[in-house]
């Protein structure tokens, strides 16, 4: 990892400066941008965008509220050199998502701005981790693990993050109880052939299968959690139908992740990282639950999965293995 190491005056001890980048400059890198700064998920925070104007005074912005936050610092602009000697180094930039299109359709425009920046990005930040949130993000974390031929695990996207927080909440909903208490996965494509892992998926320490009111009736038939992997996975259609794009969650999300690298907390979330081997399946990008901490993605983990979720696994793979093999 980069960075500058700690230091020790009498018996103080001084963390290690943390950088982050953030390239892009739209919603969802604002968002980022936003929530790394209240959580204090990084010490230095770099906005970077071609569009000088926007990125600085979105930066300008962000500032103005640093006297309300923990002790983090945001500077940007058009000069791509501020991400030098980044920890982490977050991308958002690319076309948006209309509504009505699929996350696969804008991968041309988008894996072309990834061969134009991704080079420079690597020799201006050689040891960071690089976090892929622009869509569609699997095709393209394959993509550019091609283009930098960084080692496993240091490049890797945001994948079902967002998606599985979106189903805790929505089945935290359901049961009344908090969403931290919810301990379900959304895995596969971040797209229309994710699932939810239900066979694995607990209450607390109760199997969402047995988990009943307090009538004593049971709260997640099979056509329930029908209902509710049909909700997750058309979230964001419904989110951007409405007001354009999906920005608060994935930004949350991304500091989420950030946090995880940074602090070598060595967690368990569902990212996606181009898989080898991994129960058949080689050369694809799609998430699964990884351990994230320092350096990337350490561990890719062989979950258990029953027969029905196995065959979902496999049609995501083939689904997402025919749109990166057109870029590769």
């Amino acid at each position: 990892m980069g960075g500058r190491p700690g230091g020790i005056l009498g018996n103080m001890t001084f963390p290690r400066s943390t950088k982050l980048s953030i390239v892009g400059a739209g919603s969802v890198g604002t968002s980022l941008a936003y929530a790394a700064l209240i959580r204090n998920s990084a010490r230095e925070i770099v906005l970077y965008d071609i569009a000088r104007a926007k990125a600085e005074a979105e930066v300008l912005d962000l500032a103005h509220g640093t006297p309300f936050t923990g002790s983090s610092s945001i500077t940007g602009g058009d000069d791509i050199s501020l991400v030098a000697g980044s920890d982490v180094v977050v991308i958002t930039a690319g076309a948006k998502q209309e509504p009505g299109q699929t996350r696969l359709e804008l991968a041309g425009v988008n894996v072309g701005i990834l061969e134009s920046m991704l080079p420079k990005l690597v020799e201006l930040a050689p040891h960071a981790v690089f976090i892929l949130v622009t869509n569609p993000c699997d095709v393209l974390t394959a993509v550019a693990e091609r283009i930098t031929g960084l080692p496993p695990g240091r490049i890797f996207s945001s994948g079902t993050v967002l998606d599985s927080a979106r189903l805790r909440w929505l089945v935290a909903d359901i049961a009344q109880v908090a969403p931290q208490s919810v301990h379900a996965l959304i895995i596969g494509e971040h797209g229309d052939t994710e699932f939810p892992l239900w066979s694995t998926a607990t209450i607390g320490q109760t199997p969402l299968s047995e988990w009943k009111d307090v009538a004593g009736q049971l709260l997640f038939p099979r056509e329930r959690l029908e209902t509710l992997t049909h909700d997750v996975v058309n979230a964001a259609y419904k989110v951007i139908a409405g007001k354009g794009a999906t920005n608060y969650a994935i930004g949350l999300s991304g500091a989420r992740i950030v946090e995880a690298v940074l602090q070598d907390e060595r967690c368990i979330l569902p990212v996606s990282s181009v898989l080898r081997a991994y129960r058949g399946i080689d050369g694809v990008a799609l998430s699964v639950p990884s351990i994230v901490g320092a350096g990337g993605v350490q561990r890719v983990l062989d979950t258990h999965l029953d027969a029905r979720e196995e065959g979902l696994l496999q049609h995501s793979a083939q689904a997402l293995h025919s749109s990166i093999e057109q870029f590769m």
